[in-house]
């Protein structure tokens, strides 16, 4: 293990498998898979206050107002078997950072039975799910996920488990042809399994945009503390239901999410200037996103039996009580649309905010 004293001399080198940056405090699930990265490679150290973005390092200092030990501790609690790393605070040239020493493990470290490595001064997942290639695949879901792989390039830890979900979606739709698109991958299936599947499916695609939205919210919080404060009161149950302030910010940025969550994206983006202030969602985005929401709450909680309410959205498309369906086809567009939404929105959250990426 590095001795705490000799981390002063290697502070302002160039990162390395080694040796890692980041600038802002990153959610423990995060924080855990590049601490495994690093106790699965060689070991090595991670300094939080600084970052190297085309240059020479640059050393910004952590917020006072969040901890880093407790994060430090939940991210240490995710891994399996637990790393030898020891952590703590040091002041650098009047700069307030927070090091992580990793001791290199002789037995695979692993996060929801993933393991991350290092490989130069990237952390890279070494055992991916690898599947055959399909020859009859079609060719609009096979550039979905072309198109999520690329995606995955670099991201928050919000936008990488967004796409997790949606590559489980997508091989879903791969293996189920017989009932989801059994004619044709434009016509909506008549089988009545495949009818409910499509509806689930879509609806947990759309859920899963308002998720990532909340840990967004939260990141942003954790790097950024001053954007958590504002005059909005919380009562003290709410205060002391939360067993740290790492969770309460969890539960503020959930809280935060309940007009989207009610089909209002323009109250949504009111409420939140932390996602309005990245100038993405503008008013075409914002009225897309949310006939998306109501069809995902007409499948939720309608079996999607268009009503009154839905036809405020879609005045000219179809007549109440009649059966709201989705060809394959329609999904994947939906579902590519939320996927590059988000990725616009991930990049310019990184760029205003510092986040940290994978």
């Amino acid at each position: 293990m590095i001795k705490i004293e000799d981390i002063s001399k290697i502070i302002g080198t160039p990162e390395n498998e080694k040796l890692e940056y980041k600038a802002v405090l990153p959610p423990a699930r995060s924080l855990a898979q590049l601490i495994a990265s690093f106790s699965n490679t060689n070991g090595g150290i991670i300094v939080l206050g600084a970052n190297e973005n085309n240059g020479p390092p640059n050393i910004t200092g952590l917020s006072e107002d969040f901890h880093a030990s407790p994060v430090t501790n939940k991210a240490l609690d995710l891994l399996s078997p637990r790393p030898e790393v020891k952590h703590q605070y040091i002041s650098h040239h009047g700069k307030r950072l927070y090091i992580i020493t990793i001791e290199k493990s002789q037995t695979a470290i692993t996060i929801e039975n993933k393991i991350y490595i290092r490989k130069g001064t990237k952390t890279i997942l070494s055992n991916p799910e690898i599947r055959a290639q399909n020859a009859n695949q079609l060719p609009d879901l096979a550039h979905a996920l072309t198109t999520l792989e690329d995606y995955s390039q670099s991201s928050t830890g919000a936008k990488a488990k967004f796409l997790e979900h949606y590559s489980g979606v997508f091989n879903i739709i791969d293996d189920l042809k017989k009932i989801l698109y059994p004619v044709s991958e434009s016509i909506p299936t008549l089988n009545h399994e495949g009818k409910i599947l499509i509806r689930i499916l879509f609806s947990s695609c759309a859920d899963n945009f308002e998720i990532y939205l909340t840990d967004l919210l939260y990141e942003i919080y954790l790097a950024n503390p001053a954007t958590l404060k504002s005059g909005q009161q919380v009562t003290i149950k709410e205060v002391l239901d939360c067993a740290d302030m790492e969770e309460f910010v969890l539960f503020w940025a959930k809280k935060k999410l309940s007009k989207l969550q009610r089909g209002s994206v323009k109250g949504f983006m009111s409420d939140n200037v932390q996602i309005k202030e990245l100038n993405v969602l503008d008013e075409i985005h914002q009225d897309k996103i949310e006939k998306i929401l109501q069809i995902r709450h007409l499948y939720s909680h309608r079996n999607g039996i268009v009503d009154d309410k839905f036809l405020q959205f879609f005045p000219e498309n179809f007549l109440v009580n009649q059966e709201h369906q989705m060809s394959v086809l329609d999904v994947l567009n939906h579902l590519s649309y939320l996927m590059a939404t988000v990725h616009e929105i991930d990049n310019a959250a990184i760029a205003k905010y510092q986040l940290t990426t994978f």
